[in-house]
Order: C-alpha cells, then structure tokens, then sequence
C-alpha cells in the first residue's frame, strides 16, 4: 500500500514540476493583477473562486501551475469547454499568470464532516 502511495506522490509531482517547465514565464503571477482581472471568469468560478454554476469547478486555493496548465489548454484547443473556449484564447499570457497567481492565493479552509 505504501509503495502505490510514494509512486503516486511521484507522478503527482513530476507532472506539476513538468508544467512548471512547459511555461517557466508564466509562473511569476502579480496576485493583486490577477484580482482586478476576474470579470471573465466572476459569472462561473465567481471572483472568491467559488462556482456560481454547477457546471464549473471552483479553482480557490487551487495549484497555480495546474491553473496555468488548465488555461493554457483551453487557449491552444486542447482542451475543450464551451465557454472556456470563448474566453480563454482573449487572455494573454500575463493574465494567464495573474489569474492563476490570484485564484491559488485564495485560502480554503477544510472542515470535517458532521458526524
């Protein structure tokens, strides 16, 4: 049980350092940017960024370089959503970087369940 889990934190973390390596410019996000560049994205993922609509996912506290990752592959078309293939392709690297820096500086916080 044990040797699956190390493997899997293994994969896990060499595909977030391989996205890291896929776009190394974009990884120096301006959190405060990314704020004042939320109107896109406010009407699904909300500007505290919880879903506003049961079809999108909520992105707070969400690994900046999986956001950066997710955007970029909207923006090139491999990766396919009806809306997100509206807005995607009209952010420019920059707000890429400064949306994925603010939404991953978002804190969450987890509770337990009731029992």
């Amino acid at each position: 049980m044990r040797g699956r889990f190390v493997l899997w934190a293994v994969a896990v973390v060499s595909a977030f350092v391989g996205g890291a390596a896929l776009h190394p410019a974009l990884a120096d996000g301006d959190v405060k940017a990314g704020k004042g560049k939320t109107q896109k994205c406010e009407a699904c993922h909300g500007a505290d960024g919880v879903a506003k609509i049961v079809e999108a996912p909520n992105i707070a506290g969400q690994n900046e370089q999986y956001i950066i990752k997710q955007l970029m592959a909207f923006k090139s078309g491999e990766r396919k959503n009806d809306m997100m293939s509206l807005v995607a392709p009209t952010l420019s690297d920059a707000d890429v970087a400064d949306l994925a820096a603010y939404y991953a500086a978002i804190p969450v916080t987890v509770g337990k369940l009731p029992e």
